[in-house]
Formats: structure tokens, C-alpha cells, sequence
């Protein structure tokens, strides 16, 4: 079961169980083991360069020196060029924009569900009542539906999706497959998600149109697999519980390039930036280590410029990224402060930390930051 997303005691627990399992065994820690529909790739068909250590020689606050290997992975061919253009489709249309509401998951007396709250702290709503647990919200690019994964009572996960005020929601169930990690691609068209079959123990990213159809394999897996903006690359995770990495691959999953160390232990949440320039993500943050906190970062796609965010220590305060704001002038977070949880932004920079939803015992989860629909009203500058 994946803990760093927050899900409960749901029927797919064995599932999740069973699939943290074969990541082990794909994927060992502190090496990488590269995964091709499913299977192992020969360890002749990688090819692995020791790379000088990356030179990242910066006075400002924050940058740090780490020495970092270049995995360079020959995956075997997915799809032809018919399918990356049925992937990407028409990539005018990006994630970046005006800033709209904020959804994330958090625990209730009815099991895990969404909400959204606006950038200034006001309008708080809990948007699903399902049976089972609601997670890892995810945006669509104009800013008016909300794709996520649905854990109901004695069946696997499954896709959903809604309007953003929680109306109209439709799902896309398969009782013989788990369908995780759902997300758009830029264009608004079509849904990435992790498919993991637990009869045969296969498990890799897909895509669907947003009616369920048209499925078609994309390829690497296991965690929260996001588009870039341009809708070129996917970012996403991989690892064994506490040991988890930051990887991208072109987006037929080719290409796949390992960002962070295993050793940075990522968090299962982690977002592009508007312009596609850096990633963000948490830094042990998947397991918790007594003493140590976990910080938020960003860092180049090609695994340079890493910069840390927050630099809390100790363990008593840490914090989870959730992602970018739309005009990518914030970034939205979890803090957990001595036991408290609050919604907080943040300038990439580190300034400007201001409170969204104040230190409570209500904790977020899976934060997502969506743009504001073209014909909505406009908004408090303060508020955004």
C-alpha cells in the first residue's frame, strides 16, 4: 500500500500490497532494473555511463553539490508514430494559465474524499460523497473536470471522472484490472493511468480517451505519471517503498531517463512547471525517517540545478509538495508541523510562505492546483 497518498483500509490494499512487491523485485534499491511491457529488460540492453559528478556550483541558499549517475536505458519499441501523435494530440493547448481552485484528497468519517478550496483560504467544499475512498486528484487543463482515482469496497481502483464541482461524475470500472494514478495529458483528450493486472502480475502506464476508450499501452510504470506541458515528456515515479526515484520518458515511454538517486526516498507527488522548465517534488518524504524532514525541491528535467525549497530539519516539520500554480508563480504544499497539517503556498524561490488552510488536524493529500475556467470571474490578485 502506497502510505505517502494516504489510502485507507480499501479492498485494493492486496493489490497495492502485491504491487509494491514486484516493484522490489523490478526495481532493487539503488539500482535500476528497466521495465519494458511488464518485463525485465536484459542487462545487456541498458547502458549505463558514470557521469562526472554534476557541477552545480551555486552561492545562493539552497543549491547543493551531489553526484549524480547517467542511466541511459534501449527500450524496446512500443508503438509507431501513429500512437505518440494519438498521445500528444493538439499540444497548443498546455497546462499553464490563470489560477483556479485548488483540490486535494483528506481522510473523513466516510473514508477518504475530495475537495477544493480557492488560492485565498475561502470556499472549502468536499466535492465527492463516494463509497470507498476518492484520490489523487487531477486537473484538466481548462480548469472544469477532475480525473481521479476511486477505491470502492471489494473492487480494485478504478478511473472517475467529474465536473469540479463534483457533479456528473462518471467511471470507467474494469473488475478484472486496477487502474491507478490518473492524469491528463495537455490537450485535455486523453487520461494517463497506471493499469496493473493482478492476474498476471503485468502493470504499466496507459492512456484512454476521457469516454474509457480507445485504450493503448504506453509502457514504463508505477507511480504518478504526469505529462509535460508541451506534452513531449512523462515524469513519474518508481522504487521500492522507501527508495523511490524521479524518472522521465519521452511520452510513448521511450527514452527513459533517471532524474533523482533512489537515495532521495520521493514522495509519490510531483508536478511539471508551467513552462515544462523544472519538476518539483519532496525529498524523504515517501517513508519518514525519525530526525529527518522532508523538503521540498525543484530540479531541471535532465537532473541539473537541483534547488531546495524549504529547508526545515529535524523531523518535527516537514513538507509534501502538491504542485505548480497555473501561472507559475507558486507552488502549493502540505505542512506538517508537530503534528498539525495546514495548506500552504509558496514562491519557487522559498519566499512569500503564506497559509492557505491553517495547522489543524485536517491534512491534505495528493494537492493539485487547477487553472481557472476562461469565463469565470475574476479573482482577488491576493487571492492567486
Amino acid at each position: 500500500m502506497r502510505v505517502s497518498k494516504g489510502w485507507g483500509n480499501s479492498s485494493c490494499k492486496p493489490f497495492r500490497t502485491k504491487r509494491l512487491q514486484l516493484v522490489t523485485e523490478w526495481l532493487p534499491k539503488f539500482t535500476f532494473s528497466a521495465i519494458v511491457r511488464g518485463r525485465h529488460l536484459p542487462q545487456s540492453a541498458m547502458h549505463t555511463s558514470e557521469a562526472s559528478f554534476t557541477d552545480l556550483k551555486h552561492t545562493r541558499k539552497g543549491t547543493v553539490v551531489y553526484p549524480r549517475r547517467s542511466v541511459g536505458i534501449v527500450p524496446q519499441t512500443i508503438a509507431g508514430l501513429s500512437f505518440l501523435l494519438l498521445i500528444v494530440g493538439t499540444t497548443h493547448a498546455t497546462f499553464p494559465g490563470r489560477n483556479g481552485l485548488i483540490a486535494f484528497q483528506a481522510q473523513t468519517d466516510t473514508g477518504i474524499q475530495i475537495f477544493t478550496v480557492h488560492p485565498n483560504g475561502q470556499g472549502l467544499q468536499q466535492i465527492t460523497h463516494v463509497n470507498g475512498d476518492a484520490v489523487a486528484p487531477d486537473w484538466s487543463p481548462d480548469g472544469r473536470q477532475i480525473v481521479f482515482e476511486h477505491d470502492a469496497p471489494g473492487e480494485c481502483a478504478n478511473v472517475a471522472i467529474m465536473n469540479a464541482d463534483g457533479t456528473g461524475l462518471i467511471e470507467f470500472p474494469d473488475p478484472t484490472l486496477c487502474q491507478l494514478d490518473p492524469s491528463f495529458t495537455p490537450d485535455g483528450t486523453r487520461i494517463i493511468f497506471d493499469r496493473f493486472d493482478p492476474t498476471t502480475n503485468d502493470e504499466a502506464f496507459w492512456s484512454m480517451d476521457r469516454n474509457g476508450n480507445d485504450r493503448q499501452r504506453i509502457g514504463p510504470c508505477c507511480f504518478d505519471p504526469n505529462a509535460s506541458p508541451d506534452g513531449e515528456k512523462l515524469s513519474f515515479l518508481s522504487g521500492p517503498t522507501g527508495g523511490k526515484a524521479l524518472f522521465t520518458s519521452n511520452i510513448d515511454g521511450s527514452n527513459v531517463f533517471q532524474v533523482t538517486p533512489y537515495s532521495f526516498d520521493v514522495a509519490v507527488k510531483q508536478d511539471w512547471a508551467p513552462d515544462g522548465r523544472h519538476l518539483v517534488f519532496t525529498k524523504d518524504g515517501d517513508v519518514l525517517k525519525p530526525g529527518v524532514s522532508a523538503n521540498i525541491a525543484t530540479i531541471n528535467p535532465d537532473g541539473t540545478h537541483l534547488r531546495f525549497v524549504t529547508h526545515y530539519q529535524g523531523g518535527n516539520i516537514s513538507a509534501f509538495v502538491g504542485s505548480y500554480s497555473p501561472d507559475g508563480k507558486w507552488i502549493v504544499f502540505r505542512l506538517n508541523d508537530h503534528g498539525l497539517f495546514g495548506l500552504f503556498k509558496i514562491r519557487p524561490d522559498g519566499t512569500h510562505l503564506k497559509t492557505i488552510i491553517p495547522l489543524s488536524s485536517f491534512r491534505p493529500r495528493f494537492i493539485d492546483w487547477g487553472a481557472q475556467p476562461s469565463e469565470a470571474d475574476d479573482e482577488d490578485d491576493d487571492a492567486n
